[in-house]
């Protein structure tokens, strides 16, 4: 694709930044600096698109944050960066398949490929990144994309511990780019219900909101410990990051045959904390939707979790988990694996649960089989609620028309996404609240506004993990 700087000498951001300053109705260019109106170019015209670059190519960005952002004429996906030189070249084919296909041009777009994605991120050309990497190297590319001034799309969780979620939210904020959570229950498209629901428990339909019920599954035991040779295609110290230094086996990284194959990381304390975050990033951000505490969190927590033991196995995130929260309004959340996997509110006067249904279940996840099988989305304890009509003068609630859309119609609109950076902080933090419960086996005190635990030294000591340099969030500047 011919560049801006062929065209007229001019560098991309420095050609883009003179046409909107020079245009009424356009978002300052300091904010929004590569993004001109239709008018002046046509709609998908080069200059017009939002240049994106993939950071992470595993199965969630093949099977979900590509798909749905190529969907889009205004995106543009040109590079692709991955520590996984086999996953790298894989990645760059798919894209320049999927433009082959669509186009029916074989060699429509030549895809950059980096094996180190701050590279990637030195491209002016790239406008935007989507973020689809293991738990544990989200907030610090995230926070190095800000630095860069490039809007981002980040798969959940936010981050590995909350004081690192918060650096990212407050560069994030500082940097004023554009960012979006894949927090995509929020969207109408799949799952119009969530929105739904929360909007008449918002609105008063099951009377007072009394107590949350959030169904999550936990993750089995298991997991090879032989170990092995690290294959030559992947650079695994920094795959590793800010974590400690390990050997390498299979079941600790990812498939090096099968893309699609849901990885071992995913089931290891080292890169994340399991489905309380996996899964609870989802229902748990559903939660304080309609309970009205998105940008805030619970201020007394209790749980209890079985882990497993020693020698079954090299995974060890929780399995079956109960875990009991209450919130400043008075309203209590339970989380745990016997409730249905979903959120349900109860109120007063009756009660609203939601899920995902058959519609967009991972199949890998735990419980995701079982969940589908279900087959029930919404439904309430009167169906007469789920058809309540939302009067012009109730709360109408944010509609995203779809999570990668909305983040693309933000990056032209200068508008918050509807899982703006601090909506994901206060989501993420309540999962890691969760487990810190549940690891301590305790009754925790927490301060929303100062995001500690009130009088607790042991509790407060998981909020920040020590960083193998020089990776990690206490490395970036900016």
């Amino acid at each position: 694709m011919k560049n801006l700087t062929e065209e007229n000498g001019q560098d991309r951001r420095s050609f883009l930044k003179s046409a909107a300053t020079g245009t009424a109705g356009i978002i300052a260019a300091s904010m929004f600096p590569t993004i001109v109106p239709a008018s002046v170019f046509g709609k998908y015209a080069p200059s017009n698109r939002i240049n994106i670059g993939q950071i992470g190519i595993g199965r969630i960005a093949t099977g979900h944050d590509l798909p749905e952002i190529l969907k889009n004429e205004v995106a543009h996906v040109m590079a692709v960066a991955d520590v996984d030189k086999n996953r790298l070249a894989q990645g760059k084919q798919w894209i320049e398949k999927k433009y082959a296909d669509k186009t029916g041009k074989a060699n429509y777009v030549d895809v950059k490929a980096y094996d180190d994605y701050k590279e990637l991120l030195a491209n002016k050309e790239i406008d935007a990144v989507i973020i689809s990497t293991p738990d544990h190297w989200h907030a610090q590319p995230a926070m190095e994309a800000a630095v860069a001034g490039k809007h981002i799309y980040m798969q959940k969780p936010t981050s590995l511990t909350i004081k690192e979620g918060r650096m990212m939210a407050d560069m994030i904020k500082k940097k004023k780019v554009v960012f979006q959570l894949g927090s995509q229950q929020r969207s109408m498209n799949p799952w119009p219900q969530f929105k739904r629901t929360c909007e008449l428990v918002r609105n008063g339909r099951i009377g007072k909101l009394k107590k949350v019920y959030v169904g999550l599954p936990g993750d089995p035991a298991g997991g090879n410990t032989e170990k092995m040779p690290v294959p030559s295609n992947l650079n695994y110290d920094m795959w590793l990051g800010s974590t400690p230094e390990v050997y390498y086996t299979l079941d600790r990284v990812h498939s090096q045959t099968d893309i699609n194959d849901r990885p071992g990381w995913l089931r290891l304390e080292q890169f994340g904390a399991g489905m309380i975050t996996g899964w609870g990033s989802h229902h748990i951000d559903i939660a304080h939707w309609g309970m009205d505490t998105e940008l805030t969190g619970p201020i007394e927590i209790d749980g209890k979790a079985t882990f497993p033991p020693a020698g079954s196995g090299l995974w060890n995130v929780h399995g079956d988990f109960l875990v009991n929260a209450k919130y400043a309004n008075g309203v209590e959340m339970e989380i745990g694996g016997t409730n249905p996997n979903g959120v349900k509110f109860e109120g007063t006067d009756g009660w609203i649960f939601v899920s995902r249904g058959n519609v967009g279940v991972t199949a890998s996840d735990p419980g995701a089989a079982a969940a589908a099988k279900e087959n029930k989305a919404f439904y309430a304890s009167d169906p007469k609620i789920l058809g309540s009509v939302i009067q012009a003068n109730e709360i109408h609630l944010y509609e995203s028309p779809e999570q990668h859309q909305n983040w693309l119609e933000c990056i032209q609109n200068g508008k918050q996404t509807v899982s703006h950076a601090e909506i994901a902080q206060r989501s993420c933090s309540a999962c890691l609240i969760a487990h810190t419960a549940m690891k301590l086996g305790r009754k925790l005190k927490w301060d929303p506004k100062k995001e500690e635990y009130i009088g607790d030294k042991e509790a407060n000591a998981t909020l920040s993990r020590p960083q193998r340099g020089p990776y990690g969030t206490n490395y970036v500047k900016g």
